[in-house]
């Protein structure tokens, strides 16, 4: 069990200082206020006896994410509010991050804030890890005096974002399951059940109706020359992973996910939701707009609704308001932009963005709903129609052979 070295002071005397081991640094800071007095201090102690410490030391960890993030974010509010310094409380959490990747990110920032660096300042050194949302919204609060509770404002953001993502993913791996499996089922049926059953009809292909040699032909493709198929499979996904990557071809890609029947709905409640929730959060905390609207570009997620908030980015700058070219954008309905222009009309920006964000927030969950509803009934259809067509260019034969033989 981790140990950790706490510092107290009762009412009238001296500080003193003492160890207990926790399960956490919650529950020990938790136990040393229940004994009384003042907690000045509580940290971590390293535990680098023991050969599985040792292995942790040079094992290969994962980049820390957003779970790690989110993490950090709670713990460091709670220890901020309980009264412990930045650099304490960075360091105590340091301490107990197994992930020894994030533990070095924690001790350079712990190194820069002892050394006199704003807190910000030494998160913005780690864009990877801390986005410029995280370090603008730190310094704003920062400057306000507010750290603590913006802090929870980062946490339930992260918090979130992070449930946006797992929903949008999951409903992305839903369909790509059935798929795939439908695609085993086909394949296993053309190359393992067909051929078996074609072997009654061996030399009279000529009496064979064009559906059945078709479907044989696709059956011999791919039990003799399936390395075809292979090779051009991972022709097409080498370069479109290359398209992708350009920004001609991401721009193109961005452009057909807001066009896809069954997933657009889904796609463009997914960016206004993420582009306004960022752009309330920071407004609220502070931030200049001209910072706002960069960082909401940078984190819509899709290259369309960047460009959008760079061309409102540059108009405001040229001194017009943000619902002003908005109004010429087919990216965000009517009516959210004529809310947009009632919020900055009224000096209230900030909550009426929030309150439109949540109300997409609500729209994609249940659009994910909707979406992952009518998946399900379309592959089985589609599986029915394959299958279906498979079994006919069995029986077509049969059927046609048998007519032909049959006596008059």
């Amino acid at each position: 069990m981790p140990k950790y070295k706490y510092e107290v002071q009762a009412s009238g005397q001296d500080v003193t200082s003492g160890v207990v081991e926790a399960a956490s640094l919650m529950e020990a800071s938790d136990w040393v206020r229940a004994q009384g007095g003042y907690l000045l201090n509580i940290v971590a102690l390293p535990d680098n006896s023991g050969f599985m410490s040792q292995l942790r030391h040079l094992r290969m960890d994962p980049k820390p994410g957003l779970k790690d993030l989110l993490s950090f974010t709670k713990q460091l509010s709670v220890m901020i509010k309980a009264g412990i310094s930045i650099r304490d409380a960075v360091e105590g959490i340091a301490a107990q991050v197994e992930n020894m990747r994030f533990r070095k990110i924690l001790e350079e920032i712990k190194d820069d804030v002892e050394s006199g660096v704003p807190f910000s300042g030494a998160l913005a050194k780690h864009p990877k890890l801390f986005s410029p949302l995280y370090v603008n919204m730190v310094r704003a609060s920062e400057m306000s005096g507010t750290f603590s509770h913006m802090l929870n404002r980062i946490a339930a953001y992260l918090t979130q974002q992070s449930e946006t993502r797992r929903m949008v993913i999951g409903a992305m791996v839903y369909p790509s399951v059935l798929f795939c499996m439908s695609i085993g089922a086909v394949t296993f049926l053309l190359t393992w059940v067909l051929p078996r059953f074609l072997t009654f009809f061996a030399g009279k292909e000529h009496l064979l109706p064009k559906p059945t040699l078709m479907v044989m032909a696709i059956s011999n493709f791919l039990t003799h020359q399936w390395y075809f198929l292979i090779a051009g499979i991972a022709v097409v996904v080498t370069a479109l992973s290359f398209a992708l990557r350009t920004p001609q071809g991401r721009w193109i890609w961005d452009g057909v996910k807001l066009r896809i029947p069954i997933f657009k709905r889904m796609f463009r409640a997914l960016y206004i939701t993420r582009s306004l929730q960022t752009m309330g959060e920071l407004l609220t905390a502070g931030v200049p707009i001209l910072e706002t609207l960069d960082i909401t570009a940078d984190v819509a997620g899709n290259q369309r609704y960047m460009g959008m908030w760079k061309e409102v980015r540059d108009s405001v700058q040229q001194g017009n308001q943000i619902a002003q070219p908005l109004h010429n954008q087919r990216l965000l309905p009517p009516n959210v932009v004529q809310m947009i222009g009632a919020g900055e009309n009224s000096g209230n920006l900030g909550p009426v963005l929030q309150d439109i964000s949540d109300f997409y927030q609500k729209e994609l969950k249940d659009t994910i709903k909707a979406v992952t509803s009518l998946i399900e009934p379309f592959m089985i259809v589609f599986m029915g129609v394959v299958i279906g067509a498979i079994a006919m260019s069995i029986m077509l034969p049969a059927i046609k052979i048998s007519s032909i033989m049959r006596p008059t």
